[in-house]
């Protein structure tokens, strides 16, 4: 029996089995969710409460890199997923619906204390909608991802995104936050081959993906999408590694993270690190204090990488910062490198 048979049986005896109850009305309370690189603003209440987590199924041709097309499988229409932002304590209630989809599709939520994380509970079928609920019980970044057989499949095409469990107290103040999701495309023509391409699985088995990006497209985090702060800034970056294979070496080329809170833990962090290592399935949170302007690059330090699509732009802008970074040749500091 195929390996992914034998999880995805595990998931559903894991639940038991039963048949998801469709979705019902219910409270409504904060708007727990945004589309990369935006992150919902941090939570200020101190009590827990009762949330609800909207997720609809798509299955759709859009463009991963500049003239190549993919179908992609996503979560409200976009991969990555929502990030989903919560307070240890609170209960949150999945609704996801499948109705309009061709394929059965699920979620599994990292952050979910239970078997298969809730994905045999919300496990619909074409045409269907499911609900649970849970409850967050533990403080982290965590990954979500469908985990509908063969799992190997649904995670590759798109379906994964972040859930953050904010601690009782919350996290300290910065002035921006950011939502990297680092993941691998295997698309069975080469790299940069325009059209439209379609998965390869024996690519997936080998672990040879031809993309390797940020935030579901080689163009996500550059141009336009490029992530913007100022000089004096603090940024915060949470940063999830869908894979489905490959570990991610995280850096930004002229910045040393201040604190690294490691695979996702909100314990004790780490200090004045270069670059973090971050498992797939597995998240992390740098934060850093912006001293000079300039373009920063943001890449995965396996760093031929960054020829399959592995870069994204942080912009800072400012006043030239001599003190720290002095150029011994005509032109200014912060137009760029």
């Amino acid at each position: 029996m195929k390996a992914s048979l034998l999880i995805a049986m595990f998931v559903l005896l894991g639940a038991g089995g039963c048949k998801p109850e469709q979705a019902v009305q219910g409270p409504i309370g904060d708007a727990p969710m945004s589309f990369a690189p935006d992150v919902p603003a941090p939570i200020t209440r101190r009590e827990s409460k009762h949330l609800v987590v909207n997720l609809a199924i798509t299955e759709e041709e859009r463009e991963l890199s500049e003239g190549v097309m993919y179908e992609f499988w996503s979560y409200n229409g976009r991969t990555p997923g929502p990030f989903v932002r919560l307070r240890v304590g609170d209960t949150f209630e999945v609704r996801l619906d499948n109705s309009k989809a061709k394929l059965t599709h699920t979620v599994d939520f990292h952050a979910v204390t239970g078997p298969g994380g809730g994905a045999g509970a919300l496990m619909a079928n074409p045409g269907e909608k499911s609900a649970a609920t849970f409850k967050a019980l533990n403080p982290g970044i965590y990954i979500y991802h469908c985990a509908a057989p063969p799992i190997p499949a649904h995670i590759a095409n798109g379906l994964y995104g972040l859930i953050l469990v904010e601690p009782e107290n919350g996290l300290s103040k910065v002035d921006h936050e950011y939502y990297v999701l680092q993941s691998e495309f295997y698309t069975d023509a080469e790299i940069g081959t325009p059209g439209r391409q379609g998965f390869s699985s024996n690519k997936g088995f080998a672990e040879k993906p031809e993309y390797v990006v940020f935030n579901g497209n080689t163009q996500a985090l550059v141009g336009e999408g490029k992530l913007k702060a100022k000089v004096g800034e603090t940024v915060r970056l949470y940063i999830g590694n869908a894979g489905p294979n490959l570990i991610s070496s995280f850096h930004l080329i002229g910045e040393i993270f201040d604190r690294v809170y490691k695979e996702g833990s909100m314990a004790a962090p780490l200090t004045h690190v270069q670059t973090t290592m971050i498992p797939a399935g597995g998240a992390a949170i740098v934060e850093f204090k912006l001293a000079v302007a300039g373009d920063y690059v943001m890449v995965d330090h396996s760093i031929f990488r960054i020829d399959r699509g592995a870069l994204g732009i942080l912009h800072v802008a400012g006043a030239a910062s001599p003190a720290v970074f002095r150029l011994h040749n005509e032109g200014a500091i912060g137009s760029g490198h």
